[in-house]
């Protein structure tokens, strides 16, 4: 099967890449800021350079997992966030309606910011859904509180209402997994929090709970979903059902790398001040549907502290 994948060169896109090249696919890359080897360098805002790609490779799946989920690029750039978030998969649907390719449209997730020094302090800014009553169901009425979320929701819109368009979208939570860096995830980064016994002091969140979802569990699955070719849902939820506050993932991660953590000081009381009404509180995604559907092996999820006991292992062993 001929495949794409957009945003190649990200944590969810490399993991969805090796995926489908190991179950026998001809797989094609797409980056753009952050190529590398392998990867084919696409400007996905550049209609006329996606035309070109799609007619030449004629793929059967597209996985689109290329999004701006930088905050401070998305505040400072709507434009053009807007044109990536939006737009882009707007035509991608498009043209999965003039050449019959199924379109995989990812859509939530998570993204990161970062307060001054000298307490180094993790806000999350995340989904399309408000956290005010979970656990939500495709069909539940989204609500984002934000602009990030605005626009991944309005993504999710454009691909639905594409005339034609064989399309899916596949909703995830926070995520997890192999990264080149751990700043490439908003769990992996809490493995340099912890790491950190400098005497500096982390306010961590201990009142949102997240269900963090690990990326090699989500590319095994689209291969498995693949192969059904026909009666998936519009829309899918992806979860992991494990419940975690931050300050308890950064608990996991000083237990398994046998670290102190009284540097870690947890926050347990609702937000307030400047940007306490964009972090949900519970944002769960009922996986229900997805698991109904039937595909050979189910969901596949990790248990969130095993695989890190065996990839810590790997990584201080090897």
């Amino acid at each position: 099967m001929n495949v794409i994948v957009t945003g190649a060169s990200g944590v969810l896109g490399t993991a969805v890449h090796t995926a489908f090249q190991a179950a026998g696919n001809k797989v094609i890359g797409l980056s753009h800021s952050r190529t590398g080897p392998g990867l084919v360098q696409v400007d996905l805002t550049n209609q006329e350079e996606v035309d070109t790609l799609i007619e030449r490779t004629r793929p059967e799946w597209v996985i689109h997992c290329a999004a701006e989920r930088r905050p401070d690029v998305a505040e400072k750039n709507v434009d053009g966030t807007r044109k990536l978030n939006v737009e882009v998969p707007r035509y991608l649907a498009k043209l999965s309606a003039k050449f019959g390719f199924t379109l995989v449209y990812i859509s939530t997730g998570e993204v990161l910011d970062y307060a001054t020094e000298p307490i180094w302090l993790i806000v999350v800014i995340d989904y399309v859904f408000d956290g005010s009553s979970p656990p939500y169901r495709p069909s539940s009425q989204t609500n984002p509180l934000q602009f990030y979320g605005q626009t991944k929701r309005d993504g999710e819109v454009a691909v639905l209402g594409a005339e034609g368009a064989k399309a899916v979208v596949l909703r995830v939570p926070v995520l997890y997994g192999p990264a080149p860096k751990n700043s490439d995830s908003a769990v992996n980064i809490l493995l340099d929090v912890v790491q950190d016994q400098s005497g500096k002091i982390y306010k961590m969140d201990h009142y949102a709970t997240r269900y963090p979802t690990n990326v090699v569990d989500i590319a095994n699955f689209l291969v498995r979903l693949s192969a059904l070719q026909k009666g998936i849902p519009r829309i899918l939820h992806y979860s992991g059902a494990e419940p975690y506050t931050k300050y308890e993932i950064c608990l996991i991660f000083a237990k398994l790398l046998g670290l102190p953590h009284k540097h870690i000081v947890p926050e347990a009381d609702p937000p307030t001040g400047a940007g306490a009404a964009t972090r949900p509180k519970d944002c769960q995604l009922l996986s229900l549907e997805t698991e109904e559907l039937g595909v050979e092996g189910g969901l596949g999820l990790s248990l969130f502290e095993e695989w890190w006991a065996e990839y810590l292992g790997s990584m201080y062993n090897s």
